[in-house]
């Protein structure tokens, strides 16, 4: 009686031991690998990069928009106006860098010549009046019929007359020669500036439209027309729809379970009969505690492993911060 109540006890732990180990290598073989997330999805907030009033706001809250869309618009009128006085500027630079580089006309020339032979003649009548002057002195009695003042005047007249003549003749040179090359090389380099000044505008100007850069909805409409925009002040929040992914946690058994690539299902509370594919995206190669929105308070010193599982929403079910299953096919292949 003492061996039956010590067999029969054994027979029982060994067949439960081995139904046991048959289970768990079934589920190891076959069964799915279910884990428990939130959806996840990237956003961005947008902001004016100048600081003016607002004067549009094209789109409302939940609104979807496509890159490159505009979605406010600043006031623009005195960029405007700088705009057009920039292009007048520039204006101005180019034709004082054509007449540079087109030289001295011929009739510019031909004044300067006129202009040397006007001293030229001066000069000659400077040196015949001196002459006559010293003639006379010499020819009369004790050369007082003309006085050292007379003489003196003549003679500075004449230096006078012959300075002139070489301006003229130094003006004429430089009229054929034409302007110099630095004077040319500077009015090039003004036109840069007043040209560059004229694009600085005009991006002033294209950033007066707020444009969405990529397909998204519009989560939050923060400013309204008339607000003071500035680039610390963001007038929209976009959730970007497209990558989406759900973040789940794993532990180090699972971790082993699961690669890159594998293809995933996603289901939710609000659709548990249309499932969202997907696959295993990114696995944390760090542990760190389990996120107390995510497991019990038991579960909360756990260390565990962050994944994320891309899925192709395309009917735009999946929101943000709703809890989602996921379940990975412990066969399932890769692509």
């Amino acid at each position: 009686m003492p061996k039956k109540l010590v067999v029969i006890p054994s027979l029982l732990l060994l067949i439960g031991l081995g139904a046991w180990y048959y289970h768990r290598s079934t589920m190891d073989q076959g069964s799915d690998l279910v884990l428990y997330g939130n959806v996840d999805i990237r956003q961005v907030s947008l902001a004016f990069t100048g600081s003016e009033r607002i004067a549009e706001m094209r789109v409302e809250e939940g609104d979807s928009v496509k890159a490159g869309q505009i979605l406010a618009t600043l006031d623009s009128r005195a960029l405007k106006l700088q705009i057009d006085q920039a292009r007048a500027q520039i204006g101005v630079q180019e034709q004082a860098l054509l007449r540079l580089r087109n030289g001295s006309r011929p009739e510019d020339i031909d004044r300067a010549k006129a202009q040397v032979d006007a001293a030229k003649a001066q000069l000659d009548l400077a040196n015949i009046q001196l002459r006559r002057l010293q003639g006379i002195r010499a020819n009369s009695p004790g050369g007082r019929a003309i006085s050292q003042q007379d003489l003196d005047n003549a003679n500075a007249q004449l230096k006078v007359d012959q300075a002139q003549l070489d301006d003229r003749q130094k003006a004429l040179r430089l009229a054929k020669i034409g302007p110099r090359a630095e004077d040319i090389a500077q009015a090039d380099a003004q036109l840069q500036v007043a040209r560059a000044q004229l694009a600085l505008l005009q991006h002033n100007l294209d950033e007066t439209e707020l444009r969405a850069p990529q397909n998204a909805v519009v989560r939050s409409r923060l400013l309204e027309p008339g607000d003071m925009a500035s680039p610390q002040r963001a007038v929209y929040a976009l959730a970007i729809t497209d990558p989406k992914w759900v973040r789940v946690y794993v532990n180090e058994t699972q971790l082993g379970l699961i690669k890159p690539g594998q293809n995933a299902s996603v289901v939710t509370d609000s659709h548990p009969q249309q499932p969202v594919e997907g696959h295993v995206g990114y696995i944390s190669d760090v542990a760190e505690f389990t996120p107390k929105a995510v497991q019990t308070e038991e579960l909360r010193t756990a260390l565990v492993y962050e994944v994320r599982v891309l899925v192709e929403d395309k009917g735009n079910r999946l929101r943000l911060g709703m809890p989602a299953t996921v379940r990975i096919a412990r066969d399932g292949q890769a692509h």
